[in-house]
């Protein structure tokens, strides 16, 4: 199997951590695709997957597999051991939803490194980068409340995706200071982002 990826990117780290959490990491090829932006798409993953993002994964049959959730429950089935997404009743549940809340801050923080970013000075649009970085505090405020991440203390889909959402604010967001107030979900990234797979994974 070989995956489309770049070191920057959150949704493709989430696949990555969950490579390495399932023991699978030699068999699946790296294949660093380098910076990629919505304006600067890459011509091999446009290949195989025709929205142009990452992570694309094409499996042992040659056929292309995206996004990420879709990718991780392919892999789920490719280990013998303990699966990640819990088979059914309420734990599958929340960890489907810790991992949509996950999903959902990282496409809000996204949306708001692509306006500063990509966008001129002069066209930026405050009140979008305000709305969307207040789904990121809902977010984050939910977490706190719900004391959602550990997920009953397996490392589960869920549990992934969320480590990487906190760990794309720390890389991208530094003086957000978003462990501010929240001091249960705090503790808890801290206590995932040495897991190996976590370390193996980190963004230079």
């Amino acid at each position: 199997m070989r995956l489309f990826y770049n070191q920057a990117s959150p949704y493709a780290r989430k696949v990555r951590v969950f490579v390495h959490e399932i023991g699978i990491a030699g068999r699946v090829e790296m294949v660093d695709c380098g910076l990629l932006s919505p304006i600067a798409p890459n011509a091999e993953v446009v290949a195989s997957n025709p929205v142009g993002k990452i992570p694309t994964l094409i499996d042992d049959d040659g056929n292309a597999v995206f996004d990420s959730r879709v990718i991780c429950e392919l892999l789920d089935d490719q280990h013998e051991g303990p699966s990640r997404f819990p088979a059914n009743g309420p734990a599958r549940w929340r960890a489907l939803t810790r991992q949509a809340l996950g999903d959902g801050l990282l496409d809000a923080a996204l949306l708001v490194r692509y306006e500063l970013l990509l966008r001129p000075e002069g066209k930026r649009s405050t009140e979008w980068v305000d709305n969307q970085w207040d789904k990121v505090l809902r977010s984050l405020d939910r977490l706190e409340h719900d004391a959602t991440g550990g997920g009953g203390g397996v490392f589960d889909i869920g549990s992934i995706t969320l480590a990487c959402a906190l760990s794309y604010l720390d890389f991208r967001f530094a003086d957000e200071a978003w462990r501010e107030r929240r001091p249960r979900i705090a503790e808890w990234f801290e206590s995932v982002a040495e897991r190996p797979s976590m370390t193996a994974t980190t963004p230079q």
